[in-house]
């Protein structure tokens, strides 16, 4: 069964995640949505990342086999970079709950609308016995506002849309029913950038915090595995 479904329409590649249940960031998926993000570039497409219903993510998988982690860890580490960098446009259209990693997707994403409702966005790493990846805190760094990146990295608060948009996950918010149009609508509007100078400058802009991602990626490989 595939995890992730790539659609190429108008210059827009949609890759969107769906496990059948809340998206967890399992090495295979991981693995689909490099493989999708592969395909945009050689499309030379604007990306549009979204989920399922109600769910972007619920982040890594947590029932990963143990000698499975670093693995994990380091392909979404490399997908922060990856989309940090990527030569588009990158357009995140968040269903709802979006989890860790997937938080840190929305982070790493150009353009990032969510929906209204009784939905969670965070990183909740602390609250599950986990630390903060280095990457992860490079990220956080980079985007968030700066009372909410320690206060979400250190307590692991978890946000409601509204508030999340305050903090720095969502640039703003719809409803449900209109998220598709109004991320195709954010895509359609960035198809009028010149690429070359987007990209060029978007490397520039985020030079601090890809150097901070390839250092976390850096210490997922090495002996002791601080990651």
């Amino acid at each position: 069964m595939a995890l992730v479904d790539y659609s190429l329409e108008d210059g827009v590649a949609t890759i969107a995640m769906d496990d059948g249940k809340v998206n967890v960031l399992s090495p295979a998926m991981l693995g689909e949505i490099s493989s999708a993000l592969d395909r945009a570039e050689t499309d030379g497409a604007i990306v549009l990342i979204t989920g399922r219903e109600q769910t972007l993510s619920a982040g890594f998988d947590l029932k990963c086999p143990p000698e499975q982690a670093a693995e994990m860890i380091g392909g979404g580490a490399r997908l922060a970079e990856r989309l940090l960098s990527f030569p588009s446009p990158v357009v995140a259209a968040c269903n709802g709950n979006a989890i860790a990693m997937a938080a840190f997707m929305l982070l790493c994403s150009d353009v990032r609308i969510g929906v209204d409702g009784n939905f969670r966005i965070g990183l909740n790493e602390v609250a599950i016995g986990l630390t903060v990846p280095w990457f992860g805190i490079a990220v956080a760094r980079h985007r968030l506002a700066p009372p909410y990146f320690d206060r979400c990295a250190v307590t692991a608060a978890m946000l409601g849309p509204e508030e999340a948009v305050r903090a720095g996950f969502l640039d703003r918010l719809v409803a449900a029913d209109e998220l598709r149009g109004e991320a195709l609508g954010a895509a359609s509007e960035l198809k009028q950038l010149k690429m070359d100078a987007h990209r060029a400058t978007k490397l520039r802009v985020r030079a601090d915090v890809l150097e901070g991602v390839r250092d976390g990626v850096e210490r997922i490989g090495s002996p002791d595995r601080e990651w």
